[in-house]
């Protein structure tokens, strides 16, 4: 699940790299549209968060593949078949709602691309530039997922809950956080 996710990243980065060689990295450098990614993507990180509080409140979070790996299995094929839950897709949204996601190729991604002279006509430094990144994003992401995977299945109901509950209380604070750390900022 974590490679499919982490195509849906790369998918995203490739136009967002294309974008800024295109010249639309001043739209990502004014302080208006810093705010409203801010504002969106903190609304969106709040929602995500009050979502899992909700269901795992009223127990609409199955836990059954802590038990089975089949089950696991079953329910990861059966998500990829449905439209919006496709994990490519999930990976281009939880992208796209990360405030920093934005900030980061508006100023350190930028700035690399043009320390290394990526352009489109140094096209084997934009395609190292590129694949590069991807491979590191890749490796770490891969990280996560497989810890992730092994360590659900030594998790019982209560703590997996616990840590659900746990992560969108700190999903809801940092959405806060990234709707108005915008506002302090004069500009980029």
């Amino acid at each position: 699940m974590g490679l499919w996710i982490i195509i849906g990243h790369a998918i995203l980065e490739l136009g967002i790299i294309i974008l800024l060689l295109l010249g639309f990295s001043f739209i990502l450098k004014n302080i208006i549209v810093i705010r409203i990614i801010g504002i969106v993507g903190g609304l969106i990180l709040v929602f995500f968060g009050l979502s899992i509080v909700r269901d795992v409140y009223f127990g609409n979070i199955p836990a059954d593949f802590l038990n089975s790996p089949d089950m696991q299995n079953h329910e990861a094929a059966s998500s990829i078949s449905r439209g919006l839950e496709n994990p490519v897709i999930g990976g281009i949204m939880v992208s796209m709602s990360n405030p920093y996601w934005w900030v980061w190729w508006a100023t350190i991604g930028l700035a690399f691309m043009i320390q290394f002279d990526i352009s489109f006509m140094q096209w084997p430094k934009l395609v190292a530039f590129y694949l590069g990144h991807e491979a590191g994003d890749l490796i770490w992401y891969l990280i996560v997922s497989t810890l992730s995977f092994f360590g659900l299945r030594h998790l019982n109901k209560k703590a997996y809950y616990g840590i659900l509950v746990f992560c969108a209380i700190f999903m809801i604070i940092f959405g806060i956080y990234l709707g108005i750390s915008p506002f302090f900022h004069d500009g980029m």
